[in-house]
């Protein structure tokens, strides 16, 4: 049974190869757009809460860097090259990870049906708990992303909205951080 116990001291974030040679083919990765923008407002809200945050690039000299304004969102996040589809399956990736200690890792990005669904997978084998912001993924095809969220489910993820998940890194309302982060999500 997936859980949902994330808190900053418990989770990180992932955000996945949300690169520019993407964009023209993936354009729900585009700022204005649903994938997009929940993966900017995951990034400021895990910046703000002080979750541990990670970048994958897969093999950026061809794929180019991550989009700027996901890389503005959270300047300092470590951005790791890689060639292989899951981050697990990168050394220094699986070791920073390991390094974290977290319980979950919350996973946002692109190609839902390759590198999300391939690092889900391998999460969830090593023991760590996943959760999916299935607002925040995209793939070239709805058909392809829809069928990466079935199967992440099946394998033991949990998917739920952004706004979910940053409420609940939250936890507590009427505090400035909140108020903060309700206007991200506005």
């Amino acid at each position: 049974m997936p859980s949902f116990d994330i808190t900053p001291a418990t989770s990180a974030l992932m955000l996945i190869d949300m690169q520019e040679r993407f964009l023209p083919v993936i354009p729900a990765m585009a700022s204005d757009q649903a994938c997009g923008r929940n993966c900017r407002i995951l990034l400021e809200a895990a910046r703000l809460l002080e979750v541990p945050t990670t970048i994958s690039e897969q093999y950026p000299k061809g794929l180019g860097e991550t989009l700027p304004y996901l890389r503005q969102a959270h300047p300092d996040a470590p951005r790791f090259e890689k060639m292989h589809f899951s981050c697990m399956d990168d050394p220094l990736l699986r070791m920073h990870l390991d390094s974290l200690g977290r319980a979950h890792v919350v996973l946002c990005g692109v190609e839902t049906h390759v590198c999300v669904l391939h690092t889900a997978a391998d999460l969830i084998a090593h023991g760590t708990g996943v959760v999916v912001a299935a607002d925040a993924v995209s793939s070239r095809k709805d058909l392809h992303r829809d069928q990466a969220l079935d199967a992440m489910r099946a394998l033991g993820a949990l998917l739920v909205p952004t706004e979910s998940i940053v409420m609940r890194w939250q936890r507590l309302a009427g505090t400035p951080v909140f108020k903060t982060l309700s206007a991200l999500i506005k």
